[in-house]
């Protein structure tokens, strides 16, 4: 969580707000594959995801949306509230057995509306320097 919490009056368009870089591993995808029932072994068994064409085992894309999401709710804190989360998968995300993936995330203010206390947060989100989320946008309403 941010030290400071965030001031709507403080906020312009354009502030990037947070940046973070955040690894998946192995292990959390079987911990999300549990939480979320989503078995497919696309995102456990390297073997099964290269027999379909994929490079191998991939971030479930969920996963990958809320890890991001994460980084803009860390910001946030307890300073306002998420009223809306989109994404769009424009990319998978292979997770190395032995090194993860490493996401890039940063969440930029994307536009303010004074008279209802909200800001929408732009979320820019690479693997290997490729976006993997296109038009990831949260909208978050301050007290």
């Amino acid at each position: 969580m941010s030290a400071i919490a965030p001031n709507f009056e403080q906020l312009t368009a354009g502030d990037v707000v947070a940046e973070r870089e955040i690894t998946l591993t192995r292990d959390e995808l079987v911990r999300y594959a549990g939480a979320s029932g989503d078995f497919n072994p696309i995102h456990y068994r390297d073997d099964f995801a290269q027999s379909v064409g994929l490079p191998g085992v991939l971030a479930h894309g969920m996963l990958t949306m809320g890890a991001a999401g994460s980084v803009a709710t860390d910001w946030l804190g307890t300073a306002g509230v998420v009223r809306d989360f989109q994404s769009r998968f424009t990319r998978p995300v292979p997770v190395d057995a032995a090194a993860g993936a490493i996401l890039t995330v940063t969440a930029t203010v994307g536009q303010l509306d004074g008279e209802a206390r909200t800001a929408r947060l732009d979320l820019k989100v690479t693997f290997g320097g490729a976006t993997v989320l296109g038009k990831s946008q949260m909208v978050v309403a301050f007290a």
